[in-house]
């Protein structure tokens, strides 16, 4: 898998800031799962081209690891797309090799906060959803988006994404390092809550107002509900702006993506009954035993009748996010 990151604005050659990364050398790291390789296919005044090439190990994948060849067969096990699509092999590639441009950290500090012209493919990229899904996830973001077959049967689903925009390397990055394992819609690795950080962290300043933050959530976090209802409720108390509602054709045939939607109907339901049953009740005192991110707490300090509203959780972060309510 290939990604590409080009900067068009003279000198050019300042991506080799941006990206810490020395055009007249090719460098190569050891990854868990294989190597990359990060080269500068042009480097000039006028355009710079900077190239991330993964290369997985389709062994080491399946050799050693838990379940290997198990229920799925040993087949599908060892013969499978991982090792070529990009995928979220790709972002964790990001954040190794790239991780200072992902934080933004620079030695020119203007010149990373600076919008710059810059472009970036991936290829190939397998997309559940097609090109409609890449414009839909990037669009919003400011970005021209152009998608190609990759090569192959269109059945395949493979695709080469190119993005334009002027934006900031840190944000160029932070989109690819989410958004590309939502077009996959698959995560190599266990999603636990800690992944709802990530989520948010290198979604800081774009997610919450994004259109389509529910779908990203969901398939960030691999369908897992619980985990995508957290992060949709931490999202929410960033931006009380509504999202887009879901849409019906990429939902057609998947009945775990419905289900997902359902319940956050509900909980608003049983949010205004319980506010509704405090209120009837008289009660002037009110304890939340697993208050979460403060919704309700939020809603019991706009009714004058509670004098006193404690909320008590066993997550931290929760706590904090309701103390911020």
């Amino acid at each position: 898998m290939l990604l590409t990151l080009t900067l068009t604005r003279p000198p050019a050659t300042d991506l080799r800031y941006l990206l810490h990364k020395h055009p007249d050398r090719l460098q190569s790291f050891a990854l868990g799962f294989g190597a990359a390789q990060v080269f500068y296919p042009e480097a000039t005044e006028a355009r710079c081209t900077a190239a991330l090439l993964l290369d997985l190990d389709p062994v080491s994948l399946v050799r050693g690891r838990p379940g290997a060849g198990a229920a799925d067969g040993l087949l599908a096990s060892y013969v499978n797309d991982r090792p070529y699509a990009a995928s979220s092999f790709l972002s964790v590639a990001i954040a190794q090799v790239l991780g200072s441009a992902l934080r933004g950290r620079s030695a020119h500090p203007a010149l990373a906060e600076a919008a710059l012209p810059l472009e970036a493919v991936v290829t190939p990229v397998r997309v559940h959803g097609g090109p409609a899904l890449v414009r839909r996830l990037f669009e919003p973001l400011g970005y021209a988006v152009t998608v190609s077959q990759a090569g192959g049967d269109e059945a395949a689903r493979c695709w080469t994404v190119s993005l334009a925009a002027e934006t900031t390397m840190q944000r160029l990055l932070s989109h690819l390092y989410v958004l590309v394992p939502v077009l996959d819609d698959a995560k190599h690795y266990w999603v636990a809550e800690d992944e709802i950080d990530k989520l948010l962290r290198h979604g800081e300043g774009w997610l919450p107002g994004h259109p389509a933050r529910e779908l990203i959530a969901r398939r960030y976090l691999k369908h897992r509900k619980p985990l995508a209802r957290l992060a949709l409720d931490r999202l929410a108390a960033l931006d009380d702006a509504p999202g887009e509602p879901p849409d019906a054709a990429e939902e057609t045939g998947d009945e775990e993506q419905r289900v997902v939607e359902r319940p956050l109907v509900l909980n608003e339901q049983r949010m205004a009954a319980v506010l509704a049953a405090l209120t009837a009740s008289g009660a002037a005192r009110v304890l939340d035993l697993g208050c979460g991110a403060g919704r309700l707490l939020r809603a019991l300090l706009g009714e004058r009748q509670f004098t006193e509203i404690v909320g008590v959780d066993a997550s931290s972060r929760e706590l904090d996010l309701a103390r911020e309510r």
